[in-house]
Parts: structure tokens; C-alpha cells; sequence
């Protein structure tokens, strides 16, 4: 059975990893959270942070396709109308935008938010908490997750390892690259 390095246990728990079940998600890696002049950099923070899963995630997506395992992208995005972006968080979004401009808004890249992105302490944490609630087993991948803030990326972690692994278990692309080439 395979395998791979966790915590706070080797994952997945019952050893059934293989392409016919395990897919790998990549959450919201846009230019707007990651990219020169996207969102997140002109608020302000060091994109470096939110750069940083880049080389990890190529790295597993170089293990995992030709090994026919399923890769899902999402992107956070709105409609081009923004019938679906509430009025709250479009006006949250201009308060600590750049030069008050937010979500929809015209900016260097174009619409903000309709291009390309990531945060462990948000969409990836979400989205792990709604699929282990719906019975999927779930490793969240350290070093191919980031935030705006190291100490929200590190409480994120230190959330799914509570209680044995509440939401699931944590590796490294490392790891799981290792596990997957043995197979």
C-alpha cells in the first residue's frame, strides 16, 4: 500500500492512492494573488509569499500527468456582468485595493479577479474543509500552498493537524512526488 510522508499521518489513511482515485487540485494560481502587478501585489504585499508554490506545484503536475492522474484548475472569478459578486465584498475590495480599486474594477491586468490566484488560509482552506465534509480524503501540500501572510499559511497548517486531522493531513510536494514515482 502507498503511502506518503504526512502529518499527523501517512496519507491517505487506508494506503489507496493511484491516478483511478486521487486527483490534484490546484486552487486560484492567477495572476491577481501571484503575479507582478496583479491584486495582491499592488495592496501591497510581498508576492514572493504567493510565488513561492509555483516550482512545487510544476513539480507535482510533472509527476502526476503522465501518470494519468486528474488535475482540476479553478480560478476565482465573476461574471463579466458581476451579477454574481456581492455588493459587501466588491466594497471591501476597493477599501484595500489599490487606489480604491476592487473586484470588477478596471486595473493593470485587466478586470480584477477574472484573469488568474491562491491562499491557504482561504480558498484552499475552504475548499479542503467542503471536500473532507463530503467524504474525500485530503492532504493539503505545504510547500505548494501560500498565503499573504506567513502567519495565516502556518495557523492554516496547524488547523487541519488538530484533532489528529480534523480536514485531512499536511505533506510536502517532496513526499508526495517520491510516493507517486514508486507506485
Amino acid at each position: 500500500m502507498p503511502y506518503a510522508r504526512a502529518e499527523p499521518y501517512p496519507w491517505p489513511f487506508d494506503g489507496a492512492l493511484s491516478p483511478a482515485n486521487t486527483a490534484l487540485l490546484v486552487i486560484d494560481m492567477q495572476t491577481d494573488f501571484c503575479g507582478i502587478g496583479g491584486y495582491v501585489d499592488k495592496m501591497g504585499y510581498d508576492i514572493a509569499q504567493t510565488r513561492a508554490p509555483i516550482a512545487p506545484i510544476t513539480a507535482l503536475l510533472a509527476a502526476m500527468r503522465p501518470r494519468g492522474y486528474t488535475i482540476i484548475h479553478t480560478r476565482e472569478g465573476h461574471r463579466p456582468d458581476l451579477s454574481d459578486l456581492p455588493a459587501n465584498k466588491r466594497w471591501r475590495s476597493q477599501r484595500i485595493g489599490s487606489g480604491g480599486r476592487g473586484i470588477g474594477d478596471a486595473g493593470p491586468c485587466g478586470r480584477i479577479l477574472v484573469l488568474t490566484g491562491i491562499t491557504t488560509d482561504v480558498c484552499v482552506h475552504t475548499t479542503m474543509r467542503e471536500a473532507n465534509d463530503r467524504g474525500f480524503e485530503c492532504v493539503l501540500v505545504a510547500d505548494a500552498t501560500a498565503a499573504t501572510d506567513s502567519g495565516n499559511h502556518e495557523a492554516a497548517l496547524k488547523m487541519v493537524l488538530m484533532q489528529g486531522g480534523v480536514f485531512g493531513a499536511v505533506s510536502h510536494s517532496r513526499a508526495l512526488i517520491e510516493t507517486i514515482e514508486g507506485l
